[in-house]
């Protein structure tokens, strides 16, 4: 094991898009872990929307990351040292810590990752940490699909949105996905299984809405926010439900953002629109993931990890989140297991 300890530190709260200087990359000492504690090596570092809003000093769900602190992340590792009984050395474990090469693994923040059922631990990881339990519960709970019912997401090539979609294909449902690229939009239908696929890039989105959704939307999967979620908010059906997972279309405005104008469909037609985020569901993951797992199993769920090598790209790849050039879960490798 080396000596020296590679730390993305959060420098300067970000204004507008993601500039280099907001995180510095240092080198320090090992930490060692106290009584009930570990030591791991990073394997997997998640790159989730979220980042962005734990570097700022916004309203947010958990406190955001302090000025000077290591950065937060959702990680995987292999434990090199342990002093708490549950846990021995050579254990895959995950869960909330740090942009770093070597870092300490608390109780209630990290847990082994456990037996994946012969899913490579990157698919497991990639799938079974946040990304599959958001769209599970963000669908399944909050979206209350009906077989026959049509199910729109935005995002849709992106980690959660291409998993939402194919869950709602297993219900019985009409996927439709808002993507980013022609290719994008190949994918999710001709691979996923998605009914229809229209770049909102390129498209006329409520004009291609209206054509992919003939019967209008029972379920808005709002990943995005802003137009798109103007959009669909037009045409959805009477008592229609909106799980909001993300409004990744605002997170780099240096301004007030403006409500949605199509509003007032909320009351007209009576739709219940519910954010959440997925640690309000954190006791019931082992469900999310036995329903994933067994999908996946049976071939009705595929997964695509985009992901790409060493800790010291962890910025510039996290930035690729914002504009949309990332195809299923973005993660950093720092060495396979």
């Amino acid at each position: 094991m080396t000596t020296t300890n590679r730390v993305w530190r959060l420098r300067k709260r970000p204004v507008g898009e993601l500039t280099d200087d907001v995180l510095s990359l240092e080198e320090e000492a090992i930490p060692e872990p106290g009584e009930g504690e570990c030591l791991f090596r990073l394997n997997y570092l998640s790159l989730d929307p979220t980042n962005r809003i734990w570097m700022s000093d916004m309203d947010q769900y958990m406190p955001p990351v302090e000025l000077g602190a290591p950065m937060r992340g959702v990680v995987c590792g292999t434990v090199v040292k342990s002093r708490n009984p549950a846990i021995k050395e050579g254990d895959i474990v995950s869960g909330l810590g740090e942009w770093a090469d070597y870092q300490i693994g608390r109780a209630g923040f990290v847990n082994p990752l456990g037996d994946t059922g012969g899913v490579p631990v990157v698919d497991a990881f990639g799938t079974f940490a946040v990304v599959g339990p958001t769209a599970y519960f963000g669908l399944v709970d909050l979206g209350e699909p009906k077989a026959g019912e049509t199910v729109v997401v935005s995002a849709a090539a992106g980690a959660v949105g291409s998993i939402v979609g194919q869950i709602a294909k297993i219900k019985g449902c009409r996927a439709v996905g808002l993507a980013g690229s022609d290719d994008k939009c190949r994918w999710i239908t001709e691979e996923l299984g998605f009914d229809a696929a229209i770049n909102y890039k390129t498209e006329d989105v409520p004009a291609a809405l209206k054509r992919a959704c003939p019967d209008g939307i029972d379920i808005y999967f709002d990943n995005v926010g802003g137009d798109i979620l103007d959009a669909c908010l037009k045409q959805m059906n009477f008592k229609g439900r909106v799980p909001t997972c993300g409004l990744i279309s605002q997170y780099n405005a240096t301004g007030a953002v403006p409500g949605p104008k199509n509003y007032d469909m909320i009351l007209m037609q009576r739709l219940k629109v519910q954010g959440f985020i997925v640690l309000d569901y954190a006791d019931r993951y082992p469900e999310a993931i036995g329903a994933l797992a067994g999908w996946m199993a049976e071939g009705k769920l595929k997964v695509r990890q985009d992901v790409v090598d060493g800790l010291e790209n962890a910025l510039q790849t996290l930035k690729k989140l914002y504009t949309g050039a990332n195809t299923g879960k973005l993660m950093i490798r720092v060495e396979d297991v």
